[in-house]
């Protein structure tokens, strides 16, 4: 029965079964020495002369190995992982699979190594130790976000992939319909009217760790497709909303990282006038000390401008179409005056000057809706071929609700102090969204383009 390598440390004596891969090697003739690794950690093996097939080990060959776990002397501790005091004396050796050449090393943190080979290569770059570790916190945080939410009544429920293109924000990516030629699906920017609907169907408090998909231009720090924690709740005002997020973040930190400290608490609120005019930016960086990577600043930011302009000189949201206005501006939307002085409900949580969440109160009323769509421009025949499923919701007895969205990326490379959130997304996109490893997007069949009516025209390019 296999043991994993960090529980040779309750064997001393025994004989174990281990599993992984060939981390480093050292030949001194009629003894061969490897670095045993696994997930969970790595263990010096000793070869003597009866195991004669240890000199064709090479390294990341995965093996088999049986054999008897001993303490090392005293002089050859090696105190830097936790099975330095122990090696295992090998009574037999079986190469379960052999590697070529490696394109790149994977013993070292991999930060020197050019980033489209980590990428092309991603299967070998998660063996490393960092990597690897990124990807188990990211792990620990969302399962202690999903008991914290458990505990507190929320029900997790997914959402649909396969949608409709709505103008949420941003451009969608659209998937064409084999069975309905010449319509297609698009895949969500969020779950946002979903989760929405979910309070109308009586939920009252729902999560989900959401699959979200946005086709953006080539931006540094951006993925086309992201993870989003997502959540709405019902019969609440905004209090309600930042209060149990901010719990959550409080708990969370100090549960998974003790040694971070967090600059406030309660975290400090600013009006995104204030921000502005101090800052000149509406995620301000309000840490003490920036040089502490250990320290966590937390900010609330509130009172958003409903609308600015766009670039054609008409209205346009500055976060999303559905969420409400601050109670005293209301008449104001409904009326659709006094446009550049509405504020919302929004609320964005920043952390060290990055933005890891906003949300808002939605409008629970569909001429409230109808409105924000009037000022952007849309006639009411528009807003009713693009949003009727929303509005006839709404006029089913909505309650009054809101929620908010994490970006989870983000927040995990924050906390693992990872430059960019490439670093704890196991399989990412370059910054123009191409799968390097995959090759994609590519071609397909002229068969498959048939099938959904689609015929694909050449420009020329002048």
């Amino acid at each position: 029965m296999r043991t994993l390598i960090v529980d040779i440390i309750k064997n001393e004596g025994k004989e174990v079964e281990l599993y992984g891969w060939v981390h480093a090697r050292r030949d001194h003739g009629k003894l061969v020495f490897i670095d045993l690794r696994d997930r969970s950690g790595i263990a010096q093996i000793v070869f003597g002369p009866q195991v004669s097939s240890a000199s064709d080990l090479r390294l990341e060959y995965v093996v088999k190995i049986i054999g008897q776990v001993k303490k090392r002397p005293p002089n050859m501790v090696n105190d830097k992982i936790i099975t330095g005091e122990y090696e295992i004396d090998a009574i037999s050796l079986e190469i379960l699979n052999k590697t070529g050449e490696m394109p790149m090393p994977v013993d070292n943190d991999g930060r020197g190594i050019n980033e489209e080979t980590r990428l092309k290569y991603r299967y070998l770059d998660l063996r490393r130790e960092r990597m690897k570790n990124n990807l188990i916190a990211r792990h620990k945080i969302i399962k202690y976000m999903r008991d914290f939410l458990s505990d507190n009544d929320f029900i997790e429920i997914e959402t649909p992939n396969l949608s409709k293109s709505t103008p949420e924000g941003a451009r969608d990516y659209l998937v064409p319909s084999r069975l309905q030629k010449g319509n297609f699906y698009a895949l969500p920017q969020s779950p946002q009217q979903y989760k929405q609907l979910l309070m109308v169907g009586g939920l009252e408090k729902y999560f989900q760790f959401a699959r979200c998909f946005r086709d953006e231009d080539t931006r540094g720090d951006r993925q086309p497709e992201f993870t989003q924690f997502d959540l709405e709740m019902s019969f609440v005002e905004q209090e309600d909303v930042m209060a149990l997020n901010e719990k959550l973040l409080i708990d969370l930190i100090k549960a998974l990282y003790p040694q971070k400290k967090i600059q406030e608490i309660p975290f400090p609120r600013m009006t995104y006038k204030d921000a502005m005019e101090k800052y000149g930016i509406d995620r301000p960086d309000i840490r003490n000390d920036k040089n502490d990577p250990d320290l966590l600043a937390f900010c609330w930011i509130i009172d958003f401008p409903f609308f600015e302009k766009d670039d054609n000189g008409g209205w346009t949201f500055t976060h999303n179409p559905f969420s409400k206005p601050k109670p005293e501006f209301m008449e104001d939307l409904l009326a659709q005056k006094n446009i550049e002085n509405i504020l919302t409900t929004q609320y964005d949580i920043t952390m060290n000057g990055l933005e890891i969440g906003g949300g808002s109160i939605r409008n629970h009323q569909s001429e409230a809706l109808k409105s924000v769509f009037r000022i952007m421009g849309y006639k009411d025949e528009e807003t009713i071929a693009k949003f009727g499923h929303m509005l006839t919701a709404l006029d089913s007895g909505a309650p009054p609700h809101g929620g908010i969205a994490w970006g989870i990326d983000r927040l995990v490379s924050l906390l693992q102090n990872e430059p960019n959130i490439r670093e704890v997304i196991a399989f990412p996109k370059t910054g123009d969204g191409r799968d390097l490893m995959m090759d994609a997007p590519s071609a397909v069949d002229k068969k498959q383009l048939e099938e959904l009516g689609i015929e694909i025209k050449k420009i020329d390019k002048k």
